[in-house]
Order: structure tokens, then sequence, then C-alpha cells
């Protein structure tokens, strides 16, 4: 029976995940780089965790989530509000970081399902729950079909903001715009 983890050497393999995943990308993380890093040895890391996906998994669950702490206030004005949430998570997406985030995003849920739809839950949810809010407050308002679908409307931003982060390039302005534009014409009131 594997002894229980040493939580400071946990961590520190974490750390070096999210580390090595902003500066390499995670085709050039390596267990023997990690193990280095945390100054733990390769095998420890494999009674921890079955794989680099794994690893991964976890330091993303534990991590912070970029764009996850986007709290704007609701308005009376629903193009107003979508631009300027699209606009505030859009930020970060040309930073390697949210470059390197995405594919290895992508990479995880390659190798491992369930733990890449545990990742995209996390990440796509606090897009998705204020998506639902606005459109609710605007679907009262009259201003938004009853029958728009506000779960599929805030997909569309994530794959929106997802492409763009895989890209590496921010979401210009005239994008942002482009974009709640269409998306408004197809669920008008």
């Amino acid at each position: 029976m594997p002894r229980p983890r040493s939580e400071k050497a946990r961590q520190a393999v974490l750390a070096a995940m999210r580390r090595a995943i902003s500066a390499e990308g995670y085709a050039a993380v390596t267990i023997e780089g990690l193990a280095a890093e945390a100054e733990v040895s390769k095998q420890t890391i494999y009674r921890w965790w079955p794989s680099k996906a794994a690893i991964l998994g976890e330091a993303l669950l534990e991590g912070s989530i970029p764009g996850g702490d986007i709290r704007l206030p609701v308005t009376d004005d629903l193009e107003a509000d979508l631009r300027a949430w699209f606009s505030a998570a859009s930020v970060g997406l040309g930073e390697p970081e949210s470059v390197a985030l995405a594919r290895a995003l992508i990479a995880v849920t390659a190798t491992d399902p369930d733990l890449g739809a545990a990742l995209n839950e996390r990440f796509a949810s606090p897009i998705v729950e204020w998506v639902v809010a606005r459109i609710a407050v605007a679907k009262d308002a009259g201003d938004v079909r009853a029958d728009a679908d506000a779960e599929a409307i805030a997909d569309q931003f994530v794959a929106t903001a997802s492409y763009a982060a895989l890209q590496g390039r921010p979401l210009t302005a005239e994008r942002v715009r482009v974009t709640v534009d269409l998306l408004l014409r197809g669920i008008a009131a």
C-alpha cells in the first residue's frame, strides 16, 4: 500500500506542472523534468498519478481559472453587457499561458476524456452561468426571444474564446462587436 502523499511535495509537482505548461507547452513537459524541479523521484510521481495528463488535470483543477473571476454588473443594455463581458474575458487570450492552457486542455481531453470533461466544465462554468443569467434578464425584459437557448449562446462565447486562445490572438474590439451582433440577431425578440 503506497504511503500517504507528502502535501508539500505534491504541491511542488503541481506547481512545477503549471510553470512547465506556461513556459514549454504540454508536449515538452516530461515526468523527469517535473520530478527534478519538485525534488521527488519519478517513481513517487507515478505512485501519485497514472499519467502526465492526470498531473496536469489536478494542477488545473486546483489552480486559478483565467477569466473565471470576471463579474460585471447587469445593465438594461444586453448588447453592451455582452460586449463588456466578452472584452474582459478575452484580455489574456494572446498570452503564452492562455495559449498553453488551451492546447493542454485539448491534449488532456484526448488522453483522458473524463478528466477533460471535468476541466472543461470548470473552465466553462463561470462563462455559462453569467451568460445564462444575463439572457434570463433579457428574456424577462422582452429583449430576447423566449425560445432562445441561453446555454447554446454561452457555448458560442466559450467556443470563440477557446479558438482565440488556441490561435494565440486576443479578440479585437471589432471581433467582439461582430460576434455579439451576430448572436443578438439570432435571438432578438
